[in-house]
């Protein structure tokens, strides 16, 4: 029993086609629809269309990432009651397809936050980052959030603005641009704008609140995805901790039980991003493995490597502080106790050689992606020739 080897794929107009992918070893895609708005039904002919273009390929469909959650249900106002329903027989419809894992996450407005999508490392090639300090200069003196400045110290607003004060124009709109980055599948930006009303729409939505959003969500579409034998796989928040003022309530251990207890409908599981759960030094990421065991659906894996300031970047796959040989003999038992291979995916590879004069979408560039999927092929092999002896 094996991980089972996809990649992401952002559909036909994605520079990284489904036979690069096939080339890289990859038995199965990763890939959502991401020309239907947020909020509207997945029909059956287009999760279709979608489905044929892979599998003339030779590859199989095997994840969802994302059918996104419109943010009427986050918040539990304006149409949510619409949205879930709509939800609700999208899921019907990728289940008529045979798609049965389905990831989603929970994070209000953005759904995940970098400072510098370029960050030139010591070999020469690009990775994603995520500075502390920019983006608090980001939240600061370019977005201007009103209110900021109460969550940040008193010496972190001062540091932040030495830096803001020291960067060009070009760096400054970057940056500004860097952090306003759209949903995964869209090269357009948010306007400060955007997210400015967006964020205004959260006010009063404490964790908390968020929280028991969340459980009514899942208490709402877990009785069809049973039914429909659905693994819905909720993808830990990037970066894990609060942002802009937002709750998170997917960033650690803790986060992750409550929710699994709170909803232990079967459907009810977790895409285990070793990335975003490992930008936390509390969290173990060994050990969420045995506690959320037949929960995991999916998973995401990556190191990232942080430092005691709360800056990380994304490390080489076998590197960083993701010790990913526990992670994936983790895995490897896993499977092997409950006789399910579960997908995995390569996650947020660096950009290098030929690839550097390419516009992929961040962190999705071909060659640094084969290069993770072959290290953690490499190292599941050799895991489980250990185990059989």
């Amino acid at each position: 029993m094996s991980l089972i080897q996809t990649m992401r794929w952002y559909g036909p107009t994605d520079i990284v086609s489904l036979k690069d992918l096939k080339q890289a070893g990859c038995t199965g895609v990763v890939t959502a629809l991401h020309q239907i708005p947020v909020g509207e039904i997945w029909e059956i002919k287009e999760i279709e269309e979608r489905k044929h273009i892979i599998e003339l390929e030779g590859l199989r469909w095997e994840v969802v990432e994302s059918l996104p959650v419109h943010d009427d249900i986050k918040k539990r106002n304006g149409n949510y009651k619409l949205y879930i329903n709509n939800y609700i027989e999208s899921l019907r419809n990728l289940s008529e397809c045979d798609i049965k894992v389905i990831t989603y996450n929970f994070m209000p407005v953005l759904d995940w936050m970098r400072t510098d999508l370029q960050y030139k490392l010591s070999s020469g090639a690009l990775a994603l980052r995520f500075e502390k300090l920019a983006f608090i200069a980001f939240d600061l003196f370019l977005l201007k959030r009103p209110e900021a400045e109460k969550d940040y110290s008193p010496k972190d607003r001062e540091k932040a603005k030495s830096l803001f004060d020291k960067l060009s124009p070009a760096e400054k709109s970057k940056l500004n641009s860097t952090c306003l980055q759209a949903l995964p599948g869209s090269k357009e930006n948010f306007t400060s704008e955007q997210v400015l009303g967006l964020l205004n729409e959260y006010k009063g939505i404490d964790a908390q609140i968020l929280r028991q959003n969340l459980v009514s969500f899942l208490e709402e579409i877990t009785p069809l995805a049973d039914q429909l034998d659905i693994q819905l796989a909720i993808h830990p928040d990037d970066p894990p901790y609060p942002i802009l003022g937002l709750p998170r309530i997917m960033s650690t251990q803790t986060d992750a039980l409550y929710i699994m207890n709170k909803v232990p409908a079967k459907s009810n599981g977790f895409c285990f991003c070793s990335g975003s759960f490992g930008a936390r030094p509390d969290n173990n990421l060994p050990e969420m493995i045995d506690k959320l065991g037949s929960r995991i659906y999916f998973t995401h894996l990556r190191s990232t490597k942080r430092d005691e300031l709360g800056n990380f970047y994304e490390a080489n796959h076998l590197k960083g502080d993701a010790n990913m040989f526990e992670i994936i003999k983790r895995l490897v038992r896993l499977m092997k106790k409950e006789n399910r291979a579960i997908p995995m995916r390569p996650d947020h590879g660096h950009q290098m050689l030929d690839d550097l004069s390419k516009n992929p979408y961040p962190g999705y560039s071909a060659i640094g992606r084969l290069k993770g999927l072959a290290e953690l092929r490499g190292l599941e092999l050799g895991i489980q020739k250990i185990l059989e002896q």
